[in-house]
Formats: C-alpha cells, structure tokens, sequence
C-alpha cells in the first residue's frame, strides 16, 4: 500500500509489524511498516499478529515453505534463490544459495531490523549448515529506506567464495563481488533452453561472468563473449578454463567493449553469426525510462537482426519490470520490420521457477526472454 492510501498512522515506528483496518475499522490483517518509502506498508498476514515472538515464529515458517517449494521445481543445480520478497509472503527479504555459501539481503526497515536478521540467519544456519552467510547490501535501497549505511560482509561462518553447478556447468562465486547478489540465477533456466536451439558462430552480448557463452560453447563451434567488465570477463575465463573438459576443447574469446558500440561496428562491417544473445542490464529502472529504454532496446536488436545469417538464433531478454511483455514483443516486432527479417518465435520465457511469479503481484514477474529462429 502507498503512502497516499493510507489514512493515519500516528505513532507507528519505523519497521513495526502493525494491524491493518480499512476506512470503515474493518480488520485487515498485519504489515511491516516503512517510515521512508513510498511503498508504507506490505502485508505479511492476514491475520492478527498479537506478539513480537509470533511474528519470528511466522517469519522462520515462511522460510521453511520456500525451502520446500524449491526442492520441488529446481533441477541440475546447488544454486537459486531461496526466499524472493513478496513472492514468496516475505516482503523485503532475498535470500540466494550458493552451494554452501548462502547471501542474504535485507531490503525494508522490517527486514533489516537486528532481532528479524538475526532470526533469518538462525533459520537459514539450521535449515543449510553453510559455510558462510553473507549479506549484500544495496546503498540506493538503503538510501530510500532511510537505513545506516553498511557494508557488505559475513554475518555467519568464515567463507563467501564457492564453486556453483548449474546445468552441469561450473562457476566461480564470489559473495563480495559482482553485480546483484554475485550471479544471475534468474537466467539458469534460460541458459539451458538457449542451448538446445543455438548453433554454428554464435556471439554473447552482455556475457558478464559466461552465463550464456558457456552454454553455447557446448553445442556451437565457436562462441564470443562480450562485456564492458573487465573483471565479470577475467572470471568468465576462468569459469571457461574450469569446464574445459565440459566444452570439449572449445575455446571462447572475451572482447572487453560496449554493447552498443560494438554491434554497431560489426553491423556496419558485415559480420555475420548463427547465434546471438542479447541479455543486457535493466535499462528502464523506473516508469519516466520506459520510452529511453524501449529505443535501447530496439537498437540493439535491430542491430542483431541484421547481423544473423538465415536460420540463424537470437535470444534476446530484458529484466526491465517496467517494460512489459507486450512492450518487448512490440519492439522486437518493429526492429524485424526495420531489419526486413522474418522471425519465429519458437519460445517466450521468464525467469526460473525459483523465482515465483504470484498473481496477486505483478511486480514479481520481471524477466522477458524469447527464443526466435530469424529468416
């Protein structure tokens, strides 16, 4: 609920667990309370919550049904998100497993209350036995929730670097380093889909750490990874070096350099591939970007377009909430007619299942990625 909605809420202090009635005193069940953000209040229950230990109680059930849920739906992988917010009746709570090493971060006052953190961490000790527990921290979030500023660190065990398996591939992580918690996970699933179509030449276009690229080495003659990371592309390689035998013998080249720049060079300068792969950062953080971004987008995908030979596979994605399915498809859409391609949709895909989308939260679907065979 926006703080525009609400009608009073006098002497409620910053992260409480409050009861909520409607405009007419009808109960409507408890929420964790932000005294900054725009977003005032999340519902946790629907139900009272009469005592601080009731809530705990409440938090560590919560965190045990989404360890359940994720032993159901994850597959061929020790890595994956293991609490995602709201999605999982957890609001500003993520929590991602690394094999033994688990991230945490603590996204609302409520969450990164010291009694609550302490609990989740107990809860998640008891449930993994990890070798370490660490939290990343996002100051941007922190600013808005009016939160101390605090570094990212251990909060449990002595180690944040591990070696991950996904789709029998393996990874460096690194729990201090790296964008969002250290890797993507949202994509695990999408790696492996991409690969069962990809083939010949194929090109990785904001590769970060070899997500994509490493897949395509399975099945493609030759694969190029392309980030403007110097340091995601030092671990792409070794991530590289470490599946050697996996690859068989297939060596990937990692070009440091801008998207943009160079899919407009190698677009002027002819160059052809049979596969292409475009997963770049969020470019609309907000509604106002949409417009900015959805050009972005568009750029980028004309440009793939005409750089794919006949037959040829494009997996383009976006991680934009704010562009919506319906948006990417329109713009895909026009960036075939720019380009003169004929394009099949083969598959349209969101993130991995460890990822819930829950249907009274639209928010919580994000993730867009469609698999085309281009002509």
């Amino acid at each position: 609920m926006y703080r525009s909605d609400i009608l009073s809420a006098n002497g409620v202090d910053a992260g409480a667990a409050v009861p909520v009635v409607d405009d007419r005193g009808k109960p409507l069940g408890t929420a964790l309370y932000s005294s900054a953000s725009q977003i005032a209040v999340r519902m946790i229950s629907d139900e009272s919550i009469p005592s601080h230990e009731e809530l705990l109680t409440l938090i560590r059930r919560r965190i045990q049904a989404a360890i359940n849920y994720r032993k159901s739906v994850v597959r061929d992988s020790d890595a994956y998100r293991v609490v995602f917010s709201e999605a999982d009746l957890l609001p500003g709570l993520i929590v991602d497993r690394y094999n033994d090493v688990l991230s945490i971060q603590a996204l609302t006052q409520a969450m990164d209350r010291e009694d609550i953190r302490a609990a989740v961490v107990d809860e998640l000790v008891q449930q993994f036995a990890p070798a370490g527990v660490l939290e990343r921290v996002e100051p941007r979030i922190r600013e808005l929730e009016e939160l101390p500023l605090r570094e990212a660190g251990l909060l449990y065990g002595d180690r944040a670097t591990t070696t991950i398996t996904m789709n029998g591939l393996k990874f460096a992580y690194d729990g201090l380093a790296g964008q969002k918690t250290g890797a993507f996970l949202d994509q695990r699933e999408n790696y492996a889909a991409a690969a069962k179509y990809a083939h010949g030449e194929a090109i990785d276009i904001c590769c970060y750490q070899g997500g994509f690229a490493l897949h395509l080495a399975r099945v493609c003659d030759q694969v190029t990874g392309v980030d403007v990371s110097r340091a995601a592309l030092e671990v792409a390689d070794q991530n590289a070096s470490e599946n050697a035998e996996a690859l068989g013998g297939r060596e990937i080249e990692w070009i440091e350099g801008n998207a943009f720049d160079l899919l407009r060079d190698y677009s002027d300068a002819g160059r052809q591939y049979d596969t292409i792969v475009l997963d770049p950062p969020a470019f609309a953080k907000s509604k106002k970007n949409l417009e900015t971004a959805l050009r972005g987008y568009k750029e980028l995908n004309l440009r793939a377009l005409k750089m794919l030979r006949p037959g040829g596979v494009l997996v383009t994605c976006s991680c934009s909430f704010h562009v919506s399915e319906m948006d990417f498809m329109q713009m895909l859409a026009d960036a075939a007619a720019d380009a003169h391609r004929s394009v099949r949709v083969v598959e349209k895909r969101t993130q991995a299942k460890d990822h819930p989308v829950l249907l009274a939260l639209p928010e919580s679907q994000y993730l867009k990625c469609v698999i085309a065979i281009v002509e």
